[in-house]
């Protein structure tokens, strides 16, 4: 009886073990955006070929277009979490990642920030930068290589790190200084997006994961 008993919790370990799996959720909070096989639970508008799965990645490479998580995952409106992705970037490679956005058919996302990945395009502002924000010209990884690009925001306060070193933090006045479009600039509440740049830049997201926040 004993042993039958243990085989049944085991049984229940396994089985909801695969739940999780399937769900994305990993134990420590995390939840997986991308499932590295498709591109369910995303959305792009115009340029639509800029996206592709390769290997297991979100390969980013085409016209400028951008990809918008519209998934189940928080209703895909995020206000406070933790979010990283594994990254790589080809030479002249120009992309980025957008929190606090909407979905729009075309066009730059009006809505929200742009986390930079740039490691040797012609634009000076490098992997890394709160983009127009808090901009960074140092290059702290290169391209050809995997990083990890780490992304918290809580409350008014946005940290950056590039493989666990921290490149950003900066908080959000009251009264931000935003003109023209720039003044939806500023932390309220959104999706996450992925952004094909131009034509010459090619780059790779894997691991695509958030840890949504109180």
């Amino acid at each position: 009886m004993l042993k039958t008993s243990k085989n049944y919790l085991v049984l229940l370990i396994m089985v909801f073990g695969n739940l999780t799996f399937a769900l994305g959720q990993q134990s420590d909070g995390w939840i997986s955006l991308f499932n590295g096989k498709n591109l369910d639970g995303w959305k792009v508008g115009e340029g639509a070929s800029t996206f592709s799965v390769e290997d297991g990645s979100i390969k980013v490479a085409g016209p400028k277009a951008h990809l918008y998580y519209v998934g189940d995952v928080e209703n895909h409106d995020f206000k406070n979490f933790e979010f990283k992705a594994v990254v790589m970037t080809k030479p002249k490679a120009n992309s980025g990642i957008y929190f606090h956005t909407q979905y729009q058919e075309g066009d730059w996302p009006l809505h929200g920030y742009e986390v930079q990945v740039n490691n040797s395009h012609g634009d000076w502002k490098r992997t890394g930068s709160l983009y127009d924000i808090v901009n960074i010209m140092e290059n702290y990884v290169s391209d050809n290589e995997w990083y990890t690009e780490y992304i918290k925001v809580e409350g008014k306060r946005v940290i950056i790190e590039i493989n666990d070193t921290v490149v950003v933090d900066y908080t959000e006045p009251e009264s931000p200084k935003r003109e023209g479009d720039r003044v939806y600039r500023v932390i309220k509440s959104g999706t996450f997006a992925l952004q094909g740049h131009d034509p010459g830049s090619v780059a790779y997201y894997k691991s695509i994961m958030v840890k949504p926040l109180p």
